[in-house]
């Protein structure tokens, strides 16, 4: 691969890293095809890429410096076979499928990856993978957000119920005298 082939490629893996919303990156040695293949059909069905990265692309892409020097240190990091998934959706679903796939199979090692312009050290992708889903997170957060109205609604209709209840026992009283 010469020059001009390695900075066309550094370019599209750049707008890929822009694109995606984190980028996790992994040491693949030891994988065997199949298992490789396993892992991309279950990242490809959460909107993930998976891309092999040649870690002098990767110096070439953190030269440019248009990531910031927080990811610029992960990618100057980055030794021996790499394997980066550009996660597109939701990073939480990406990092669980990762994450997950990682602990059943001891060949693919976590390693620092990229959420934004910021580095996301090993136990951060565990950590991300730990999240609930964009989904539950959002509904969890409206349930917040309802509870207060419906206690005040609560607490409204309380006072005339209480009449009826009150205005009921007299009623009953009389009727019974």
């Amino acid at each position: 691969m010469n020059r001009t082939e390695k900075s066309q490629l550094a370019s599209e893996l750049n707008a890929r890293f822009s694109k995606a919303s984190v980028a996790l990156f992994a040491d693949y040695k030891g994988l065997t095809a199949t298992q490789a293949d396993d892992l991309r059909k279950q990242l490809r069905a959460q909107n993930v890429e998976v891309k092999v990265l040649k870690n002098n692309v990767a110096r070439l892409i953190a030269r440019e410096g248009q990531m910031g020097p927080e990811v610029q240190q992960v990618m100057d990091s980055l030794v021996g076979p790499t394997l980066v998934a550009f996660a597109y959706g939701d990073p939480a679903a990406a990092a669980k499928v990762f994450h997950k796939f990682a602990e059943t199979n001891e060949a693919l090692k976590i390693k620092s990856s990229i959420m934004g312009r910021k580095a996301l050290a090993a136990m951060g992708v565990e950590e991300l993978a730990k999240l609930p889903s964009k989904e539950v997170l959002v509904a969890k957060m409206l349930g917040a957000m309802n509870a207060p109205i419906s206690n005040f609604v609560g607490v409204l209709a309380a006072v005339p119920r209480s009449l009826v209840t009150v205005l009921s026992a007299v009623e009953k009283k009389k009727s019974n005298t």
